[in-house]
């Protein structure tokens, strides 16, 4: 069961609960899933008991009890838990595999929207490099949630901006007729630095990853390859899994979705770090791969959460104009994925198991979601690095 359909199946529980006569409320349009916070438990949770409360009359607890009565007789979920004030912790069979299943079979549009919607917003920035790159991304973003979109500035784009930076703008210009558009793009401006220099990527990440009220950093630290550029580590995580599907390839196994099965006994110590020996790729920088990161057993929790939060990510940065939270969001999954790749292949004598296939699907799953997000940003993602 996917976010999206937790989502309604919550909805669907809410509308039996009316039916039943123990809710008297409206059944709202839509309610969100979310990894559960901190004091939660499971796979998701929601807080669609305390939303129903007040316009239910009954205390929040009540309303999630009435709640999860329905929900635990769901099939795909195996435990529903009541925490805090009424957040209801879901517990799915099988999270991981139709997570991974869905992500595989969508590819770089998963988070897309289906189809249109029929939306349309006019995006209009002031002659800035910084407020026209942020424009390109939210368009493209939007355009990924089913809008359809046109760009514009007040004044003719720099050469460059297009050139170097990738910017795609319809018009330039502020007409008067048949109404003035008013700038509805406005982040803190990058001048007087010139972001240009860094070239296309570099440059749009610097531009992008901070949030728009604060002044981007433009320096030349976005283009080291170490990790403490964010940048590098979110390209270096994609070009990673896509060196362990051609391994993979070479050592005559694909990947499948299903249980990852971590424990693993022989990731102990400095062993935990080495490259699986049987196809040589490029080597791996120190800084990305501490020595320490892969123990007997590697819990894949923060990663499936990060992954599954991927359409939310894309529907808040659409909705908030915001390409800063799909920025950090990438970082989020490069930083859960790269502990968890020095596991994906068969070490020493060991033969390509299920085990093995799965682990394979799930990186790749992280990096079809990194894919996929640069390419909203308009930043490559290599397959080598």
């Amino acid at each position: 069961m996917t976010p999206v359909e937790l989502s309604r199946t919550v909805l669907r529980a809410v509308r039996r609960a009316v039916d039943d006569g123990e809710l008297d409320v409206a059944v709202p349009g839509r309610t969100s899933v979310t990894p559960p916070g901190p004091g939660g438990c499971g796979d998701y949770a929601t807080n669609v008991a305390l939303q129903l409360a007040r316009p239910a009359g009954q205390p929040p607890l009540r309303v999630a009890e009435i709640l999860r009565e329905r929900l635990v007789r769901t099939d795909g979920i195996s435990d529903v838990v009541v925490t805090g004030p009424g957040f209801l912790n879901i517990s799915l069979w099988g999270t991981e595999t139709a997570l991974v299943r869905e992500i595989l079979l969508c590819g770089h549009r998963y988070g897309h929207a289906d189809r249109p919607t029929g939306r349309l917003v006019q995006l209009h920035a002031p002659h800035e490099v910084r407020a026209v790159v942020v424009m390109d991304a939210v368009a493209r973003i939007l355009r990924s949630q089913g809008a359809l979109v046109r760009t514009s500035c007040t004044g003719r784009p720099e050469a460059e901006w297009a050139d170097i930076l990738g910017v795609d703008i319809d018009a330039y210009g502020t007409p008067d007729a048949p109404a003035p558009l008013d700038v509805n793009v406005r982040p803190v401006p990058a001048a007087p630095a010139d972001p240009t220099p860094l070239g296309r990527d570099a440059a749009r990440w610097a531009l992008l990853h901070p949030a728009l009220h604060d002044r981007p950093r433009i320096t030349a630290d976005h283009l080291v390859q170490r990790e403490s550029n964010p940048l590098f580590r979110v390209r270096y995580a994609h070009a990673r899994t896509r060196a362990l599907t051609r391994n993979a390839a070479d050592l005559g196994f694909h990947a499948e979705p299903g249980d990852t099965d971590l424990r693993l006994q022989g990731l102990q110590g400095t062993d935990a770090a080495v490259q699986p020996t049987a196809v040589p790729e490029t080597a791996v920088p120190e800084t990305v791969v501490p020595e320490t990161v892969v123990q007997g057993t590697h819990d894949t929790t923060a990663l499936r959460h990060a992954l599954a939060d991927h359409p939310r990510i894309l529907q808040a940065a659409a909705a908030h104009h915001a390409p800063d939270r799909l920025a950090r969001h990438l970082v989020t999954v490069a930083d859960a994925v790269l502990p968890f790749l020095a596991a994906v292949l068969p070490r020493g004598a060991e033969k390509p198991s299920a085990a093995h296939r799965a682990r394979l699907a799930l990186a790749e799953a992280a990096g079809a979601v990194l894919a996929g997000g640069l390419s909203l940003l308009g930043i490559d993602a290599p397959e080598h690095l």
